[in-house]
C-alpha cells in the first residue's frame, strides 16, 4: 500500500509542477530540458520506491501510474471542468495582427514564436496575415490566417 500512495503523490506533484510551469514548457524540449527530465526522473524514481527495489514493487508502481493516467484521462472526457483545471483552455494571443500583450506574457509567448510558426506552417511574411494565433493546450501555436493571406 505504500508503494501505491507513493505513486499517487509523487504522480500529483509531478503534475502540479508541470502545469504550472506553463503549457510552453513542454511543447519544444531542448536538451537542457531532456537532462532536467532525466534528473527529474531519477529523482522520481527514488521517491517512488523507497527502499524497495524489488522487481514487485516496480510493478506495483508502474501499474499505479498508468491507473491513475488512464483514470485521469476518463475523468477529462467526462466531466470538462476537470480537463481545464489539469490542461488548461486554448489561448488566443494574437488577434487580427495585433499580439495581445498580457495574455503572450502571462502564457510565456513571445511574439517572435508566433511569427516563426506563421512562416513554418503558413509561409505568413507580415504579421497583417494573422486573424489569430492561438496557444493550444498542449503548448503549440495554432496560427489561423487571414482570408487575404491564404
Amino acid at each position: 500500500m505504500d508503494s501505491v500512495l507513493r505513486s499517487l503523490a509523487v504522480y500529483l506533484f509531478v503534475l502540479f509542477v508541470f502545469r504550472v510551469s506553463g503549457k510552453r514548457s513542454l511543447s519544444q524540449i531542448t536538451t537542457f530540458d531532456f537532462i532536467l527530465l532525466l534528473i527529474i526522473g531519477e529523482a522520481t524514481q527514488q521517491a517512488l520506491l523507497g527502499n524497495d527495489f524489488s522487481i514487485v514493487n516496480a510493478f506495483v508502481v508502474i501499474g499505479t501510474l498508468i491507473t491513475l493516467e488512464a483514470m485521469f484521462s476518463w475523468l477529462e472526457g467526462r466531466f470538462p471542468m476537470f480537463g481545464r483545471v489539469l490542461g488548461g483552455l486554448p489561448v488566443v494571443v494574437l488577434e487580427n495582427g495585433k499580439l495581445l500583450e498580457d495574455r503572450a506574457k502571462r502564457e510565456g509567448v513571445t511574439l517572435s514564436e508566433i511569427l516563426a510558426e506563421g512562416r513554418e506552417k503558413h509561409g505568413l511574411e507580415r504579421i497583417e496575415q494573422y486573424k489569430y494565433a492561438i496557444l493550444e493546450r498542449h503548448g503549440g501555436i495554432s496560427v489561423v490566417p487571414t482570408d487575404e493571406a491564404r
